[in-house]
């Protein structure tokens, strides 16, 4: 497992909260109003998808957003989408997409440091190897690829916050779909590495997103889950999934959970819902089942130095 970072607590952490979050962008309260909105060029999709997330999140507390994006359906979900979140380990897809995209913009390779790096970074959600790719790009080049990818409301973590990067759902849904479609951003083999990575996180992290999904797709994910002062935990999921003639991503941001299991199981409780309603499969098919155990790296603070 990763290194964990020490929590800081009382009165510091309520000062790191107000120091570190950026009020124009705070995310929005629980009691936000909002509703899941769909559409499909699949016949009933969309009725069904809407009522079955609605459902799903109606018993569930905190502040829920999310995206779906199904290629091979024309199928689109969301709700909250551009609420933002601090982004806690879930960047680091943005900061390895960065990395590919500036190697790729000098015609070069990655070093094997990098590819080391960038390996434990995503499977193992490896905080010190996020850190120094984070401050190898810089926040430069980390903006260039955020403009490259026209992910416009991401602004990325002060001071080597990584994990206080600000997300929204609009912003990581394009990043998914820039990694699982061509296009001019990122190259074939780029996407590929990506997705081969987020293929390969170890076990305990494989939770979130993938609840339910079919055994006949492969799954593509990355967690990140952060506790700070204000607003309880924030549990975050980004999946991808294809195969058997389906080809869909999900994003799933929350905050305002009481612990982060209850963060995990909001996320997949939607996410079974999800999953049912795109790939319809026998009853008796199986479905992915993540571990009871969930573990995520703490993120917010860089090493010191």
């Amino acid at each position: 497992m990763t290194s964990r970072t020490p929590r800081r607590t009382g009165a510091l952490a309520a000062a790191l909260g107000a120091a570190l979050l950026i009020p124009a962008v705070a995310a929005a309260p629980a009691s936000a109003a909002s509703a899941v909105s769909c559409t499909s060029a699949k016949a009933g999709l969309a009725a069904k998808l809407t009522k079955d997330i609605t459902a799903a999140l109606a018993q569930r507390k905190g502040s829920v957003a999310l995206g779906v994006y199904d290629r091979s359906t024309g199928t689109t979900c969301s709700l909250r989408a551009t609420s933002a979140y601090d982004s806690a380990s879930t960047v680091k897809v943005t900061v390895l997409a960065t990395l590919l995209w500036d190697a790729k913009k000098h015609n070069r390779y990655l070093t094997s440091t990098e590819s080391t790096l960038a390996t434990a970074m995503i499977t193992k959600s490896d905080n010190t190897a996020t850190s120094k790719l984070w401050k190898q790009l810089g926040l430069t080049r980390i903006k260039g690829f955020l403009a490259a990818a026209g992910m416009t409301k991401t602004m990325p973590g002060a001071n080597g916050y990584w994990g206080l990067t600000q997300i929204n759902v609009t912003d990581e849904q394009k990043l998914l779909k820039l990694v699982t479609a061509k296009n001019t951003v990122l190259s074939d083999s780029s996407r590929a590495y990506i997705l081969k990575l987020m293929g390969q996180v170890v076990s305990s992290q494989r939770w979130g997103t993938p609840a339910g999904a079919p055994s006949t797709v492969a799954v593509h994910v990355k967690n990140g889950w952060l506790q700070r002062a204000t607003h309880g935990w924030r549990v975050h999921s980004l999946g991808t999934f294809n195969g058997a003639g389906h080809d869909y991503m999900i994003t799933v941001l929350t905050q305002d959970n009481s612990t982060m299991d209850y963060g995990v199981t909001t996320i997949q409780t939607v996410a079974k819902a999800i999953h049912k309603d795109l790939v319809p499969t026998a009853a008796k098919s199986a479905v992915y089942v993540p571990t009871t155990t969930p573990r995520e790296a703490f993120v917010a603070t860089p090493p010191q130095g």
